[in-house]
């Protein structure tokens, strides 16, 4: 194919509709994708924020201790916080899609999505309550 391709009247133009940059407001999913998608910076920022604190470990106690207390600064906190709320989403919707990504058959017939959502969500309950009961032993 060349790639110098030439319009003449007898070989219009194909037609190409523009799309608005914010096409994804029009519908719910579409929305509710790009902003699962969006919020996976939400969790790349925990883990450079969980890095930073390991590496203030490595450098001693007072390292630490400043890394501490510029996390309790205000700024910090409503991050987290910001953080937290958008980390809980893209967590719940990704739960809710692993059914549909992700097709489970036992015995030849495939496992209802409630079954499958509800493992992942049982699974996170229980880490969750794992690692707690790891930090508040102390």
């Amino acid at each position: 194919m060349s790639a110098d391709v030439r319009y003449t009247p007898y070989h219009p133009r194909w037609y190409r509709r523009r799309v608005s940059v914010w096409w994804w407001l029009q519908s719910r999913s579409y929305t509710g994708f790009v902003l699962r998608e969006l919020t996976s910076v939400f969790v790349a920022f925990f883990a450079v924020l969980l890095l930073w604190q390991i590496r203030a470990l490595g450098h001693g106690p007072e390292a630490y201790a400043r890394v501490l207390a510029r996390l309790r600064s205000p700024l910090f906190v409503t991050l987290n916080a910001l953080a937290l709320a958008f980390v809980l989403f893209h967590s719940i919707t990704w739960f809710n899609l692993a059914p549909k990504a992700m097709v489970v058959r036992l015995k030849g017939k495939r496992v209802p999505d409630l079954l499958v959502a509800g493992a992942n969500y049982a699974a996170w309950v229980v880490l969750s309550a794992a690692v707690a009961a790891i930090l508040l032993r102390g």
